[in-house]
Formats: C-alpha cells, sequence, structure tokens
C-alpha cells in the first residue's frame, strides 16, 4: 500500500490535511476573498455582533473580524513557513554532522543544542528584538533559533541508525566523499522522519508567533495576527467576546490540523508499517 493510500485511510491524517489544506488556501489568497481592507476603521460601527455584513462582528475600531482573522492566518503562515524551514534547515544539516562523524564533533554540537534547549525561550527572544527590533523576518529567525535544536536531536537519532546501514559501508568502500555518503544515503533515507517533524513543527511555531504578538513582540499593528487580535480583544471580554474569540478559535484549529496531519503522515511513513502491508 503506497504512503498516500495509508495517509488516506487515517481518520487523523484526512482531518488534519483537509484543515491544512484549508487553512493554506485561505491565507494564499487572503487579498481575493476578504470582504474588507484589514486596517479600514469606521467608529461608526465599532464592536458590532456578529451580523450578514460583519460575520464575525467588529473590533474596537470598527474593523471587520473575518478579514483580519483572514490576514492573520496569512501572516501567521507566512511566519510559521519561514520559521520552520529555518528551524528544519539548521537542525537538519546539524544532526546530521554530528550523527555522521560522531566523536568530538557529535559532542560539540549537542552540547550546543542542550544550549540553547536550556536557554529560556522568552529571554533569547527578548534579546534579538531589543537588538534587531520587531517584525515578521525577525520573529521569524528568533523561532527558528529556538526550535532547531530539537530537530537536530531527532535527525541525529534517525542518523545514527542509518550510517550503520549496509548502503552506506557499501558507499564508503565505493569510495564516496563524506558529503555524498551524507547528502545522497544518509539525510535522502532520513526525509521521512525530517518531513513529519517539519509537519508538527509547524504548529507548534504558529503558535510560538501567536504568543509573541500577544506580547507585543511580533507583528506590528496595523498587521494583523491571531496572537495581537487576541490582545486587542482582551478587553472587550466581557461585552463583545466574538473580538478575542474567533482569532483564538483560528490558532486552535490551525495548530490541532497541523497536529493530525503530522500524525497522519508520521503513521503513513512508517517503515513498520510499510513492511505489513
Amino acid at each position: 500500500m503506497h504512503t498516500f493510500d495509508r495517509l488516506w485511510r487515517s481518520q487523523r491524517g484526512l482531518v488534519g490535511g483537509l484543515v491544512v489544506a484549508l487553512i493554506l488556501a485561505v491565507g494564499t489568497l487572503a487579498p481575493a476573498i476578504a470582504p474588507y481592507s484589514y486596517s479600514t476603521q469606521s467608529l461608526l460601527a465599532r464592536l458590532e455582533r456578529p451580523s450578514a455584513a460583519h460575520w464575525l462582528g467588529t473590533d474596537g475600531f470598527g474593523r471587520d473580524i473575518l478579514t483580519r482573522v483572514i490576514w492573520g492566518g496569512r501572516v501567521s503562515l507566512e511566519i510559521g513557513l519561514l520559521a520552520t524551514g529555518l528551524s528544519v534547515i539548521v537542525g537538519t544539516v546539524l544532526g546530521g554532522i554530528a550523527a555522521y562523524f560522531g566523536g568530538a564533533v557529535d559532542t560539540a554540537i549537542m552540547r550546543i543544542a542542550d544550549v540553547f534547549m536550556a536557554i529560556p525561550a522568552l529571554f533569547l527572544i527578548l534579546v534579538v528584538v531589543a537588538l534587531f527590533g520587531a517584525g515578521l523576518t525577525n520573529t521569524a529567525a528568533v523561532i527558528g533559533l529556538v526550535t532547531w535544536a530539537q530537530v537536530a536531536r531527532i535527525v541525529r537519532g534517525e542518523c545514527l541508525s542509518l550510517r550503520a546501514r549496509d548502503f552506506v559501508d557499501a558507499a564508503r568502500a565505493l569510495g564516496a566523499s563524506h558529503r555524498r555518503i551524507l547528502g545522497r544515503h544518509v539525510l535522502v533515507n532520513a526525509l521521512p522522519v525530517i518531513i513529519v517533524q517539519a509537519t508538527l513543527l509547524l504548529g507548534q511555531t504558529i503558535l510560538i508567533e501567536s504568543g509573541l504578538s500577544y506580547l507585543g513582540l511580533g507583528a506590528q499593528p496595523p498587521l494583523p495576527s491571531w496572537g495581537n487580535m487576541i490582545v486587542e480583544g482582551r478587553q472587550f471580554l466581557a461585552s463583545a467576546w466574538w473580538v478575542a474569540t474567533f482569532p483564538g478559535v483560528a490558532i486552535f484549529v490551525t495548530v490541532l490540523g497541523f497536529n493530525l496531519f503530522g500524525d497522519g503522515l508520521r503513521d503513513a511513513l512508517d517503515p513498520r508499517l510499510r513492511a505489513g502491508d
């Protein structure tokens, strides 16, 4: 049975995949499908309840919540994809090198990873923001710095197993260079683990970005993100619950979708399941 067939038969993977596809489509098409501009204000329409004109209501400045949720998803996905890409690239390269060469190289890289995992994420974020300022690129870079170490550890564990396989010994006996063996034989065969980790990490980075925006360290107003929308709606929780509720629901659904898809993908790519088909 092919990987796609197993993923299609997995309820978790299928539901998660549909949610992920919907979120990606909405974020990509945000300029075309958003009913209003995310920065358009109307003080006469502030804090309106959900209605036919504003399906999810309006916020304290009269801005359409649905529009801002759609655009907030686009911003969160941009940061999440950039951060995940950076984290996976750095973690894969360093984890693969540590596993392949072992010895002092392995020890040095893993101790560096331990340092990054030991430093409180918020402290590291505050240092980077203080030095370089807040913004989409800086936020993505910070999240990548915070998360690469866990990717490196997972990739290292997989590559340690692959390094001892017969096809690696055969490539080495044929005179292949270390770079070729690591890139063409070890890391290529570790791709299923890397892909699954990237999928799960994407949901995590979106959650981290939302937390940073909540603290004012992520996307800056008037550019909407789900985190800063929740901050803006916090003062209206008693009188206008919809301002903070809908971006919170969007975060929950998105992270859940990526986690379900990652779980389904992990089951579909599991070599033990492939052996049993």
